[in-house]
């Protein structure tokens, strides 16, 4: 039995199960256990569960399960039920760095987003196998209540990138500027969205997600209205693969120079987000607003990586990486 200190979820101090705030953010105020009744390693040899990843997973390196609540338990759904969350174990892959470390990555990573920068993330947590497996779960932000879906499209599909077209790793062929030019496109309340859209590229710049390509950033429709959706599939990838600085094969934008760092070093500085913030249409205070909770690593973010279910080595490697990203960004362009 794994030993918990922390809420499983929003990470918060003296909780041994989802404290009360992530039971109302997570679980909608019922109480759930974050003890799975099923071992994750029987997963591989039943076709009805290989049959529910294959519904609910996308091209990627990290397998997903449909999930749902009964009686206060997190199950697999069934091939005719609606799930309402998804679960993601550790990766079955072996030859990731760390594999078994993903899921506390994730998770944590997901809370410094929302707890720490205020970015709109969908709700996740951390629940556990018989034989103290770490497994991911996610609240999906694309059914409602009554279990109707809401239609929510990938920027792969919202900009028509396909595997057919554009071959095998169609999801890394843009650049940002894409995303955005699409943004505008699509989205009544552009400008709102592009805040939240550029925020989202920085984050996953100092924070090191080097997967951040086009199927993780969605449309999701709200009434008759296209908004960007909720952040998810956020984690320091650079603790589990050696990756690039970012996950789209065109970087920001082709259309904006490089600052004389980026030429010399081969890594962004804070000018280049500031030169891709107005290259979308975002006005300089508002960059600059956005950019400046960036300079440093903040205390808050410090305390949640120590209360994380990450092992003490991954903790120390978390904060050498995003604070060698820091120290890039803040360098001072000639």
């Amino acid at each position: 039995m794994i030993d918990i200190k922390h809420c499983p979820s929003c990470l918060d101090e003296g909780f041994c199960t989802y404290s009360p705030k992530a039971a109302r953010t997570l679980f909608d105020g019922h109480k759930v256990s974050h003890q799975l009744d099923f071992d994750i390693d029987g997963l591989y040899n039943k076709p009805e569960i290989v049959e529910a990843m294959h519904r609910i997973s996308v091209s990627g390196v990290q397998e997903k399960f449909p999930a749902v609540i009964e009686r206060g338990i997190i199950r697999i759904a069934s091939e005719d039920e609606q799930s309402t969350y998804i679960l993601k174990p550790a990766p079955w892959d072996e030859t990731l760095r760390e594999r078994k470390q993903i899921p506390a990555n994730e998770n944590l990573t997901m809370q410094i987003a929302s707890q720490v920068y205020g970015i709109l993330t969908a709700a996740n947590g951390l629940c556990f196998s018989p034989k103290c497996q770490m497994v991911y779960i996610t609240k999906r932000f694309d059914v409602l209540p009554d279990r109707s879906k809401m239609l929510m499209e990938d920027f792969a599909a919202v900009i028509g990138r396909n595997e057919q077209d554009d071959g095998k790793e169609f999801k890394y062929s843009a650049c940002y500027e894409d995303i955005a030019i699409a943004i505008r496109k699509f989205v009544s309340a552009w400008m709102v969205d592009m805040e939240r859209f550029f925020e989202l590229v920085v984050f996953n710049y100092i924070y090191a997600n080097g997967d951040d390509h086009l199927k993780n950033f969605s449309l999701i429709l709200r009434g008759e209205d296209y908004r960007l959706a909720p952040a998810y599939d956020l984690l320091n990838t650079n603790l589990h693969v050696r990756g690039d600085d970012f996950g789209l094969d065109g970087g920001l934008s082709p259309n904006i120079p490089m600052s004389d760092v980026y030429v010399q070093t081969g890594h962004p500085c804070r000018l280049d987000f500031e030169r891709f913030g107005g290259c979308i249409g975002l006005v300089k205070p508002r960059v600059d607003r956005i950019l400046d909770k960036y300079m440093q690593l903040p205390e808050s973010a410090i305390k949640l990586v120590g209360r994380s279910f990450l092992n003490d080595k991954m903790k120390r490697y978390y904060f050498r990486i995003v604070n060698e990203r820091i120290a890039r960004f803040t360098r001072v362009s000639e």
